[in-house]
């Protein structure tokens, strides 16, 4: 028997499997990295309002993500690894910001093409997100507008609170879970005062004018 035949074989089919998942990796963190940079940039395109420029920017991003995704092909212990994860949660919060930011539809996970887990993390996320267009709306006096962002994000959370999986199952969604209930909660405090000095500057205006009259 040729052992050290063999053995330089199987040395060979290591070193090619290796190559080839170490191929497949560098192209998934790469991808990610670029995915998650323009998710980045879609959201603060929801956020001024340039919202054909965000739905450009996540459209580039699932595009990034779809390379990575051909390039893990075969190699499933790669893709549940963080950077891809993480990426697609970030995916996720672009496109359901935008959504509903711009009172739209939201798109499921299948038109995104990525997993549950990765979707309600960044759903979390995107409802977090709403705080700040509620601040918009508020400076505007669009109180009924802001009315609405808190429902939303209200309606989100209840959801996701009934998730009850362990963080293996879900990505951690009960940490991002429970930082969607504190931003919940300072939202709350924003709407109600805001209220407050409204229906108060209401009432002192209507004096004057009874006053006045």
């Amino acid at each position: 028997m040729d052992r050290a035949g063999e053995i330089a074989g199987l040395g060979e089919q290591a070193r090619q499997a290796f190559e080839e998942k170490h191929r497949a990796r560098e192209i998934t963190i790469a991808a990610s990295r670029r995915a998650i940079q323009a998710c980045a940039a879609s959201i603060r395109a929801t956020h001024r309002g340039e919202f054909d420029a965000a739905a450009h920017l996540a459209a580039e991003a699932r595009d990034h993500l779809r390379e990575a995704d051909d390039a893990l092909i075969g190699q499933p212990d790669v893709r549940t690894n963080g950077p891809l994860h993480d990426a697609k949660k970030e995916l996720a919060e672009a496109w359901l910001t935008l959504a509903l930011v711009r009172n739209e539809a939201l798109p499921t996970p299948e038109d995104l093409h990525i997993d549950i887990a990765a979707y309600c993390n960044g759903l979390a996320e995107a409802a977090s997100e709403l705080r700040r267009q509620l601040l918009d709306r508020l400076r505007q006096g669009e109180t009924a507008r802001a009315e609405e962002l808190m429902g939303a994000m209200d309606e989100i959370y209840s959801l996701l609170v009934t998730v009850d999986y362990p963080d293996g199952v879900t990505g951690g969604l009960r940490r991002t879970t429970d930082a969607l209930r504190a931003v919940l909660e300072r939202a709350r405090g924003d709407l109600t005062t805001a209220m407050v000095a409204s229906r108060l500057q209401a009432a002192l205006e209507a004096a004057r004018d009874a006053a006045g009259g």
